[in-house]
């Protein structure tokens, strides 16, 4: 790649875990793996996999927007071996490796390695370094792994400064092909890293990861070494078939985690007016709400509430219908059951009759409107309906919608009425329901509604083994052999109380047919 020999070129490596950026002894490439060279903003040409570039170029940071021409194609085997500068490190240079567990189909397809705190790249560079058959293979020089000692950069309880060397030990893990293995590691390795691991080295010194993640991440993109990189967390294929990606689009944006507005939240949430039921679904409220930020709430496309104040966008689902149980209050007076609205309900008023000023006046006790359409009588009698039912008792909801949806309501209750009197009373989350331990999918036959099961075991046989199916946050498995199961004993059952009934009157005085 003479070409690029004047040019500032970068081998691009994607990460979640900016603090550890201190402790980089290499970077690891797929040896089989098709790399692409991608000119950026500022005359810079990225090393990554096609499918970043393409990200890259919807989020503002390839030279052409949405447009990212390939200028060069090279194979991992081609980057093995290459002498790179890596940002932070106390090595004043590292080298490309080999991993053949890298996804090309995740990040950059180039992995920076920091093996002191990440059991996969311990394993991978603990190969290299002892194996001189692998390095023969992927033609590694001795030189280029064996002098790279894992560098203390965290201390974790219990881990010590080199937790990833801990624990591949512990758990007596011989390769980097022990995959269960090392995520065990890892899973252990990051959760207890990230609330009790403290740093050692750097800006964020003596501070926990927590709170150094984005304290370092930060200071990389302020030093100009580093870009802020999006994608989804796992493939989503769009109803065209096409993969979708996370782009840099105009958008309006609704400013969860203010911190007047976040604080009203949480005294509700720690509150007695507010009840989860489970104490880890009210745990996991109190964790979102120090999470969730910046919200998209609105789309261009798609159904949804038109956003009164730019009527090029939509109110996008997850934003939309957060207090519309304030509606339900009122919904039988203005549309009687006629949900397209083709008959006024039985108040005889029109929807373009009701404008926010008497909204105002049913939801949030306002005056009555000037030059309104609508009586008083009418208003008030709305107003009644709303204040009788509001606040809301009870919202039931699925669990993936704890750090969303039902998060919002939340907030968009505080914003509308900033009144805990009016914030929901209580939410109870569940889990999903799974059809014999896996997931239920039309597609791949494993399928059941309530009125299949009520055909095909019974009411009270559906009943008992919904009942033990789960509860709680916790999936619940539908067991078609529990049901099977319960069948026959219902059976025996209902025969052991017939047959004692009858025993104690002989005359046979009793009806004993079974009703169900």
């Amino acid at each position: 790649m003479k070409q690029f020999a004047s040019k500032n070129v970068y081998m691009v490596a994607a990460t979640l875990r900016a603090e550890t950026m201190y402790g980089q002894t290499n970077c690891y490439v797929l040896p089989e793996g098709e790399y692409g060279v991608y000119e950026m903003v500022n005359d810079e040409y990225f090393v990554m996999s096609a499918r970043a570039a393409r990200n890259f170029a919807f989020q503002d940071l390839t030279k052409e927007y949405a447009k990212y021409p390939c200028l060069a194609k090279v194979t991992g085997m081609d980057l093995i071996g290459k002498a790179l500068r890596a940002p932070l490190t106390t090595y004043e240079k590292v080298y490309a490796l080999p991993m053949t567990t890298i996804s090309m189909v995740k990040g950059t397809g180039i992995v920076t390695s920091v093996p002191s705190d990440s059991p996969d790249d311990w394993a991978a560079l603990r190969d290299l370094q002892t194996k001189a058959g692998l390095r023969e293979k992927y033609n590694v020089k001795e030189e280029w792994c064996v002098p790279f000692e894992p560098v203390p950069i965290i201390n974790i309880p219990e881990f010590g400064d080199l937790s990833a060397v801990f624990l591949v030990d512990d758990l007596k893990i011989q390769s980097q092909k022990d995959k269960d293995l090392l995520k065990q590691a890892k899973d252990r390795a990051y959760l207890k890293g990230f609330y009790e691991g403290k740093m050692l080295v750097g800006i964020a010194e003596g501070q926990t990861v927590e709170k150094a993640k984005p304290l370092v991440k930060q200071h990389m993109l302020d030093a100009g070494l580093a870009v802020p990189y999006y994608e989804p967390e796992g493939e989503i294929i769009s109803r065209t078939g096409d993969t979708c990606i996370v782009a840099s689009c105009y958008q309006w944006f609704l400013k969860y985690g203010e911190d007047e507005w976040r604080e009203f939240v949480r005294e509700h949430l720690v509150s007695d007016g507010f009840k989860a039921y489970n104490t880890k679904t009210q745990h996991e409220f109190e964790i979102i709400i120090d999470w969730l930020k910046e919200w998209g709430c609105t789309r261009t496309q798609g159904l949804g509430t038109i956003l009164p104040w730019d009527e090029s966008f939509v109110i996008e689902s997850l934003s939309d219908s957060t207090i519309y149980m304030a509606y339900y209050t009122v919904a039988h007076l203005l549309q009687g059951g006629v949900l397209d609205g083709s008959q006024p309900g039985p108040l005889g008023i029109k929807a373009e009759d009701m404008n926010s000023g008497c909204w105002d006046f049913i939801f949030k006790k306002g005056q009555y409107p000037e030059n309104c359409k609508v009586s008083h009588e009418h208003l008030s009698m709305m107003r009644h309906e709303f204040e009788y039912w509001y606040p809301m008792d009870l919202r039931v909801s699925g669990k993936d919608l704890i750090r969303n949806h039902l998060t919002m309501s939340l907030y968009n209750h505080a914003a509308m009425w900033e009144d805990h009197a009016m914030m929901p009373r209580s939410f109870y989350c569940n889990g999903y329901m799974v059809l014999n331990n896996e997931k239920m999918s039309k597609s791949t036959g494993n399928f059941l509604t309530v009125r299949d099961c009520i055909d095909k075991f019974g009411v009270d046989a559906t009943r008992i083994t919904l009942a033990d199916a789960g509860d709680g946050l916790d999936d619940a498995n539908f067991d078609t052999d529990v049901a099977n199961a319960t069948i026959l004993k219902l059976f025996t059952l209902e025969k052991w109380i017939s047959d004692n009934l009858k025993s104690t009157i002989p005359d046979g005085s009793i009806d004993f047919t079974s009703h169900r």
